[in-house]
């Protein structure tokens, strides 16, 4: 009997809705990147940088999109220098974007493969996690108050004599 399982549907939505955040942030640079050329290449560095360490952990898209940015370490949203190790994947093909002409096509020849990368990695880790996750050792998710009350939890998740609140 072939199940159709509400978890495995919402994660595909969960994954869908972060690319979807990520493209706001990425679509964001581009408008500072074309109209604001060459400064604005420089400001689109600096915000896709940032951006995960903005307003506890929320870039502009995943505000948007209701999610956050937190730290495996410790569980807080995620700190400056994890936001740049995590977008290094997008920052470093934006970089060459500076040089014109021949800049703009190694930026293109870069950045499609870390994209598909980034993509595949999302879509086949179990643990939803990109690259960029993997390298700043970091998570996204809903933010719904949900990480507070882990956060404030007591009883661990594995004592099956423990009830939940």
């Amino acid at each position: 009997m072939d199940r159709k399982y509400l978890l495995k549907s919402s994660i595909k939505v969960a994954r869908i809705s972060r690319m979807i955040a990520k493209a706001i942030d990425l679509f964001i640079a581009l408008i500072l990147s074309v109209f604001f050329y060459p400064v604005g290449t420089i400001l689109a560095l600096f915000y896709i940088a940032i951006a995960d360490s903005l307003q506890n952990g929320q870039s502009v898209g995943k505000k948007f999109m209701g999610f956050a940015v937190i730290s495996l370490e410790d569980g807080k949203p995620c700190s400056l220098k994890q936001s740049v190790i995590r977008n290094l994947p997008f920052l470093i093909p934006l970089f060459f974007a500076i040089i014109p002409i021949w800049g703009w096509i190694f930026a293109i020849l870069l950045g499609i493969p870390l994209l598909i990368l980034e993509i595949y990695l999302l879509h086949k880790l179990d643990s939803g996690h990109r690259l960029g996750d993997v390298m700043a050792d970091t998570s996204v998710m809903a933010n719904d108050g949900s990480g507070e009350q882990i956060k404030k939890r007591k009883d661990s998740w594995f004592d099956p004599d423990s009830q939940m609140t």
